[in-house]
């Protein structure tokens, strides 16, 4: 049963220079969220220097987000239980070591190696970012707007991946997409010593839960590996099947833990918390639509329009502005509009882009066909995301602020894998049906794109369920 109790006179002190904290969180989630994909640019140099196999290059990719999913509900744990200050420093000095080291690598297992290490810190960071802001800003509004420009720096880190990726491979080495890490990392270490004042305590008190941590742990890493593995060797091949075998067999013990845990990771009665279920749920039901656009849209501009990857790359960089501006519209319009109506507003502008997306053609215009609409794409993903976050984080009170961010960044991730896993293979589907050439790549890519406007307009249903006003915890 859950018997943690709020530390009394620990609270976590107000932060005395909120603009560095929200600064400093927001650079934190960029970084992370972009490492998951900068390394894709940079794959065929890699390749060359250190020698890497095929699924070599394939796990220098999943190794990253292999263990920053399966560990982001124990990061966010750990903040709660040893302090957020402790866990912020904790988890970037980590992950700006792990990317030292991968620049460093001379051998391919040196380099995934890395990668694994580089997921953990970053595990660590996303939701102990997001809980330093739920309980830093206590004045709703203030937290809606910094909710709204943590939700911006989080997606513009996904959509520019490539873009950085790309300019840091052209401009200097592959090594300093790993090597960019370490300076940002110092200077921001530097930064939260200075900005994060006061003890910045846990919230709870209690041991960690063990069994808990590592059941939880091992089925969600062992659930992205299932994608992975999917993904590359077939969905009914023995790895991907003995994968989601023991995801199921993790999960199961992780509930017969948690119903005997005396410090629950996970106490049972937060999944019994209907706005809190639900804003995961849509979190995970969407979450791999954005990256898949962007994966779309990346392949149609090489394959299709006959641009280079670092032309492609900023060719999207735009869409960034979007998901921004969205972001912050929703952040001065949560409490008039309320979190449901909000997300479903974003959701059907979403929803409405994608299906514009998807009209491509293979003579198409990138001003018309490609920049408007992915541009207003990003913006309903920013309207929408908010208040998820916002449902999310607010609905278990402070002392629980790393758990809510870890459920959430759990959800966004395993979501974003699973999603995209699928959405991918409907655009195959739709590229074998229509034979070979540029023609059936971009019907492919079109049918993608369409089964994400699906996605969003089922998810705008299922925003009825979101709460009609925001909580404000006391």
């Amino acid at each position: 049963m859950d018997t943690t109790v709020p530390a009394a006179g620990r609270a976590a002190a107000p932060p005395r220079r909120p603009g560095a904290l929200l600064a400093i969180a927001c650079a934190a989630q960029f970084i992370c969220v972009l490492d998951t994909s900068i390394v894709n640019v940079a794959l065929p140099p890699m390749q060359d220097s250190l020698g890497l196999s095929a699924t070599g290059l394939q796990w220098v990719v999943s190794s990253y987000t292999l263990t920053f999913a399966g560990f982001l509900l124990l990061g966010g744990r750990i903040g709660d239980l040893w302090g957020r200050r402790r866990a912020f420093l904790g988890g970037l000095a980590l992950f700006a070591l792990a990317s030292l080291a991968g620049g460093l690598a001379q051998e391919g297992w040196q380099l995934v190696a890395a990668r694994f290490v580089q997921g953990v810190g970053g595990a660590v960071l996303v939701p102990t970012t997001l809980s330093l802001i739920t309980t830093g800003f206590t004045e709703p509004g203030a937290r809606a707007r910094a909710l709204g420009l943590l939700t911006a720096a989080a997606a513009s880190g996904s959509a520019l991946g490539g873009v950085v990726g790309g300019l840091l491979t052209g401009l200097l080495s592959w090594r300093w997409v790993f090597f960019v890490n370490v300076p940002l990392g110092a200077v921001l270490v530097v930064a939260a010593l200075w900005a994060l004042t006061g003890r910045q305590p846990g919230s709870v008190r209690g041991r960690l839960d063990l069994p808990g941590s590592a059941t939880v742990t091992a089925g969600t890493a062992l659930l992205v590996a299932a994608v992975i593995l999917g993904e590359e060797r077939g969905w009914s091949s023995g790895p991907a099947l003995a994968c989601l075998v023991g995801a199921g067999a993790s999960f199961t013990a992780f509930v017969a833990a948690e119903r005997r845990a005396e410090h629950p990771v996970v106490p049972l009665s937060v999944l019994r918390v209907r706005p809190v279920t639900v804003a995961n749920s849509l979190s995970a039901l969407t979450g791999g639509v954005l990256p898949a656009m962007m994966f779309f849209l990346v392949l149609y501009l090489q394959q299709v329009l006959g641009l280079d990857p670092l032309t492609a790359g900023l060719a999207l960089a735009p869409a960034a502005v979007g998901i921004a501006l969205g972001a912050q519209v929703a952040s001065r319009t949560i409490e008039r509009l309320g979190p449901a109506r909000l997300f479903q507003l974003g959701t059907l502008v979403a929803a409405a882009s994608l299906f514009w997306l998807s009209r491509l053609e293979v003579g198409g215009s990138y001003w018309t066909d490609v920049l408007a609409p992915s541009v207003l794409a990003m913006a309903g993903f920013g309207a929408a995301g908010l208040p998820l976050t916002v449902t999310a984080t607010t609905g278990l009170g402070p002392e629980r602020a790393g758990l809510a961010s870890g459920l959430l960044s759990m959800s966004r991730q395993v979501g974003s894998a699973v999603g995209l896993a699928a959405l991918v293979a409907v655009a195959s589907t739709g590229t074998a049906s229509a034979g070979g050439g540029a023609e059936a790549l971009t019907q492919g890519f079109g049918t993608g794109l369409l089964a994400g406007a699906g996605l969003q307009v089922a998810a705008c249903l299922g925003g009825s369920a979101l709460p009609r006003r925001t909580h404000h915890p006391a």
